[in-house]
């Protein structure tokens, strides 16, 4: 019986994990990149469009809204213009009114769940939570930003080899670009994709470019355009000043690597020291909250909580400053 029972959890298991090798492998076959590039090649040597045929625009003025009116309400306001240029660099797919409604929406859950908190919270604690929440899209929006940017900034080095090898076997650079765009992974190639449907639809190349490094700002992809520009007007092998960037920008890349590594202690005590006082307060609130209730409820607990929230603030910026190292 033992033996039985034992061979059928061998013959089981064997199955399980051939099963899933299976799905894997059917997954990968039909679903994977290797699948997606091969069809991507297909499509374009049979006559397709391939992915430059995707509906870009290349309006030179946003739209912030569906609605007329309120389109035109928005572009009088400078400050959402940055707020714009922030959503095109995330890659995000919202528009400003509607990144507005989020922070508001965000902003209205916060008062509303501040309003309904077991403990009775003072009115500028409420406030300050308020809008904490109200931030909170924008934070999250540049935190998508910084890592779209990254994401790019790691990719530049195979773009600049793969468009010096392109140029090598005699291609032009605007057929490069329309290489790039089909062949590279996104989010790096959908840039180069814009910057062709706009060579395509009578922008001047310099001007595509610098509409390219507007959306991307990153000094290794300035470096890269500049060095396209320069060689447009005065000539030079562009192959190989592509390949020596590409090695600049590997070496950087690792440099800052490195120093990333060596700054993660210090970045990590920014982070406990930024987040105990609030754990400690948290804990104590579920433990005594009568005892914790003395730093609003007193006058003298509330200017202490003011003095305390200014110090951590100065303390998170100025570590912040430390273990912030430019290359």
């Amino acid at each position: 019986m033992d033996v039985l029972f034992y061979s059928f959890t061998v013959f089981l298991f064997a199955a399980i994990i051939l099963l899933t090798e299976g799905l894997w492998l059917w997954w990968s076959s039909t679903h994977g990149k290797a699948a997606q590039r091969v069809a991507r090649r297909l499509q374009v040597m049979s006559g397709g469009t391939g992915r430059s045929g995707e509906r870009i625009s290349i309006l030179k003025q946003r739209r912030f809204s569906r609605h007329d009116p309120l389109d035109r309400l928005l572009h009088g306001v400078p400050v959402l213009q940055r707020l714009d240029v922030l959503l095109v660099q995330a890659g995000s797919k919202l528009t400003v009114d509607r990144f507005i409604v989020c922070s508001i929406g965000a902003m209205l859950a916060a008062l509303l769940l501040t309003s309904r908190w077991p403990v009775p919270l003072p009115l500028p604690i409420r406030a300050a939570l308020a809008l904490l929440a109200l931030g909170l899209p924008w934070t999250l929006l540049r935190r998508a930003r910084t890592r779209r940017l990254r994401h790019i900034e790691h990719q530049l080095p195979d773009a600049a080899d793969f468009i010096a090898r392109a140029l090598r076997a005699g291609h032009s650079f605007t057929n490069v670009l329309q290489i790039v765009g089909n062949e590279l992974p996104e989010p790096l190639s959908g840039e180069f994709r814009i910057a062709r449907e706009e060579i395509n639809y009578g922008v001047p190349m310099g001007e595509a470019l610098h509409n390219m490094a507007a959306r991307i700002p990153l000094t290794d992809l300035r470096y890269l355009i500049i060095a396209v520009l320069i060689q447009r007007e005065s000539g030079g092998n562009l192959a190989e000043i592509l390949g020596n960037i590409s090695q600049i920008i590997r070496g950087r890349l690792k440099l800052a690597a490195q120093v990333r590594v060596l700054s993660a202690e210090g970045r990590m005590s920014a982070w406990i020291l930024g987040l105990l006082p609030f754990g400690v307060a948290l804990v104590l609130m579920i433990v005594n909250p009568k005892y914790v209730s003395m730093l609003w409820t007193d006058p003298s607990g509330v200017r202490l909580l003011w003095y305390a929230a200014g110090m951590i603030l100065f303390g998170v910026i100025w570590l912040r400053r430390i273990i912030r190292i430019r290359i």
